[in-house]
Parts: C-alpha cells; sequence; structure tokens
C-alpha cells in the first residue's frame, strides 16, 4: 500500500518553461520580468494598491516590522498560536510582543481580547488568518483606528481568501503571503509584502533594496542610487519568480479543487462531529477560505490527539499537529509568559490535527484517510 504524504508540492506545468525564458532572458537576479509579472498580477487580482516580491514570507514580515518603525520597548499584539516568524520579525525589532488567545470556532486571535491588551506602548496589531480563514478584520481595524495603530496582516496561509469580498492582506496597512512548497500556490520558498498605505510604498521600495533608492534609479528618477535607509536583500531570484508566476495563472483552479477536497473531508466526516468526537474548520459569515488546510480538533480525551496521529501512521497516512504555542516555548518563557496565560490556545493546540489536504490527493486516497479516522472512533 503506497504512502499517502501530508503534503505534495503540486506543478500545474509551465514552471520549467517559464524558468527556461528567464534564464535564456539574461537576467536571474532580482526583479526581472516574472518579479514584476507576479507583483502586477497580484495587485489586479487582489485590488492592492503595492505588492512586493520576497524570497519568504519571513522576509516580508522582517520588511513590515521596519516599515512599523519599532522603538525597544514598543508592544505588538498578536495570537501565541502562529509560527515564530510572526513574532521574530518584531522581537528582532527589540519589541515587546502581547500575546492573546484565540477564538476556540476559527482559531484566530480573539478580537474582543485585543482592546484589553493596548497600552500606551502598543504600536501595531498583527492579526494571523489561520487556515486561510480571516480574523474579524472590521473590528480589528476599529481598534486600530482608535488607538492610532498599525495593523500587519500575516496572511501566509491566507492567499486568495477573502473578507467580506475583499482579499486577505489588502485589508490591514501592510499584509504578507506566503508561497512555501506547502502552500497553495508555491515557488519552493517564496512571499510577497503588500503595502496597502500609500506612506509606506517608496520606503518598502528602499528596504527591500537593501536600503538604497536603487528602484528609483531603474525608473529614471534619479542618476545614481546610493544608501539611504536601512534595509537588506528581500528580493527573490528570477527563478523563483518564474516558477510562482506559472501557480498563480492557475490560482482559481488550485483553489477549486482544494475547496472540493475540503468539502468531501466535511461530508464524510460530518457523522464524528454529531457524534461528539470531532470539531471541523469554522468559517464565519462573510469569510471565504482558500481551503489552504483541513483539521480536526479532538473533542474526547487529549491523549486521542496522538494516538490517533499514530493510528494513521500505521496506516501509512501523514497527519500533522500543528504549532506548539509562542507562548509556552523556551523563547516565550523568557518574554515572561507560562502555562496557563492563554487557555484556549494551549487546549486547542493540543487537540488539533492535520490531515493531507494537497492538489493531487485522489479521492481513492482520500477515502483512505477518511476510513483510518472513522476506523479510530469506531465509526465503520
Amino acid at each position: 500500500m503506497s504512502r499517502i504524504p501530508f503534503n505534495r508540492p503540486f506543478i500545474v506545468g509551465k514552471e520549467l518553461y517559464y524558468i527556461a525564458q528567464a534564464v535564456q532572458g539574461g537576467h536571474l537576479a532580482g526583479d526581472g520580468a516574472f518579479t514584476k509579472k507576479c507583483n502586477e498580477w497580484m495587485e489586479r487580482e487582489f485590488g492592492a494598491k503595492k505588492v512586493l516580491l520576497t524570497h519568504s514570507c519571513t522576509a516580508a514580515l522582517d520588511m513590515s516590522a521596519l516599515l512599523c518603525d519599532l522603538e525597544p520597548g514598543d508592544e505588538v499584539i498578536m495570537p501565541s498560536f502562529t509560527f515564530v516568524s510572526t513574532a521574530n520579525a518584531f522581537a528582532l525589532r527589540d519589541a515587546h510582543i502581547r500575546f492573546v488567545d484565540i477564538r476556540p470556532d476559527t482559531l484566530n486571535m480573539d478580537e474582543k481580547l485585543i482592546e484589553a491588551a493596548v497600552t500606551r506602548k502598543t504600536r501595531a496589531i498583527v492579526p494571523v488568518h489561520y487556515a486561510g480563514v480571516s480574523c474579524e478584520m472590521d473590528m480589528i481595524m476599529e481598534i486600530a483606528c482608535r488607538h492610532d495603530l498599525l495593523v500587519v496582516e500575516d496572511a501566509a496561509q491566507g492567499v486568495n481568501a477573502t473578507y467580506k469580498g475583499r482579499y486577505l492582506g489588502t485589508i490591514g496597512h501592510l499584509g504578507t503571503y506566503s508561497f512555501h512548497e506547502t502552500k497553495n500556490f508555491i515557488s519552493g520558498e517564496g512571499g510577497a509584502v503588500v503595502v496597502n498605505d500609500d506612506r509606506f510604498i517608496e520606503r518598502a521600495e528602499i528596504i527591500r533594496e537593501k536600503g538604497t533608492n536603487r528602484s528609483k534609479f531603474f525608473r529614471g528618477e534619479v542618476d545614481k542610487y546610493t544608501w539611504v535607509d536601512i534595509g537588506s536583500s528581500f528580493l527573490p531570484s528570477e527563478i523563483v519568480a518564474a516558477f510562482l508566476y506559472a501557480q498563480l495563472e492557475e490560482a482559481d483552479t488550485i483553489t477549486r479543487k482544494r475547496q472540493e477536497i475540503f468539502r468531501y473531508y466535511t461530508d464524510q466526516l460530518e457523522p464524528l462531529v454529531r457524534r461528539g468526537f470531532i470539531r471541523m474548520p469554522a468559517a464565519p459569515e462573510g469569510c471565504r477560505h482558500n481551503a489552504h488546510l483541513f483539521y480536526l480538533i479532538v473533542e474526547t480525551e487529549r491523549e486521542d490527539r496522538g494516538r490517533l496521529i499514530a493510528h494513521l501512521k500505521k496506516k501509512g497516512i501523514g497527519a500533522v499537529f500543528h504549532y506548539v504555542p509562542l507562548h509556552t516555548s523556551p523563547m516565550g518563557r523568557k518574554m515572561g509568559y507560562s502555562e496557563g496565560d492563554l487557555p484556549v490556545t494551549e487546549e486547542m493546540s493540543e487537540r488539533l490535527i492535520r490531515l493531507p489536504c494537497y492538489y493531487e490527493l485522489t479521492r481513492e486516497d482520500q477515502d483512505r484517510v477518511i476510513d483510518g479516522v472513522r476506523e479510530f472512533f469506531g465509526d465503520t
């Protein structure tokens, strides 16, 4: 019996052709023709003011933290249930991370807890759109406006998902995307920063180009470029951009197929929900998710999550847990946090299991996964 991996990168077909075009074009460094095509595609399709491709979402978060112009001791509000890059970007600027608990339904930061975390030192809010389901952005933006705070959307998992008709990453002052091989649209590594506030567009270009005004030089706006600000090398190569452009051209096709897989899981596992064994992902009204991942919350004993993963592994099925909450990590403890501080985050992280969800997952293999889950709970 063949193994079903947790993830399998999907190749749409034109990636190598576009890479060959980039090589033959003689421009393999950043900001060539394919980088521009990717930027323009996202600006047009998502309605973003400015998109700048980066070599990772971590890089896009680092750029966003620099654009926030933080000073040591400034505070940034975010969930603990997220990848380390979300926190690292701001911790590297000597900011204090204020972790906020999550909602038990969407696993997104609980918008009702944000305002209580705001202090006179708060400078930014970083909502993370878990599993491609939007945070409650209207309330978050209202809080930010009331307290004169910046909002940086971590939409690493939310590319091509929407909140009340607006694409994730385009609602806050800044947004970030990931094109890592585990995401819906991939380039191996890769990311993008989305600039939605005119105040940051020029500086974003400078920071991305090692702190120089090189972009202005290539547009003919200055006769030579020089060092004008802090920055780093955040550009991806043209090979990465060429690969990504082939994926973006098929974005709707990829999304539809993933949503079909998501719906089949939902339909087939619903009996386990009715019997009280599991809970499945929830998308509030007005949120169109992108089927980035499919997870279960085990509603029985906590130990069942580990046993279920082991049960599926024996059947050749790759299923995994997700984040260890950042506030309970060694770094989180150094920041003064401890277990018990964010009870919903801790509870959900110990009960969550992610099932295989990728474009080439066949119906036969998906049935194997579903049968494995149902067998574990005695529902065969």
